[in-house]
């Protein structure tokens, strides 16, 4: 993960072929947040077969990405060979969940 202005670019491993995003062009399923640890979602676009751009215009000091980090996501990233993209995040924060017993 880099920061670049209000956008953050990430950098993936193992990517066979580069990204395929399916049934639509951009990559869905992204969320960002700043300092203020609140997710939005946000926009990306593949960048060469390892990067990819990922911003909000609701969050101009970005600190953390997350990638169909929900109970449901809707996700649509696979490698160029068809393996999905496996949910992730950037930030290592607490959960909302932890104190719950």
């Amino acid at each position: 993960m880099e920061k670049q202005g209000n956008k953050i670019v990430l950098t993936f491993d193992h990517v066979d072929g580069g990204f395929r995003p399916f049934d639509v062009n951009d990559p869905r399923g992204f969320t960002i947040a700043g300092l203020d640890r609140k997710f939005v979602q946000a926009e990306a676009k593949v960048l060469g077969r390892d990067k990819i751009e990922v911003w909000s215009d609701k969050v101009s000091e970005p600190v953390a990405v997350r990638y169909a980090w929900a109970d449901n996501p809707v996700c649509n990233l696979y490698s160029a060979v068809g393996l999905p993209t496996t949910p992730f995040r950037t930030d290592d924060w607490p959960g909302v969940t932890i104190n719950n017993k």
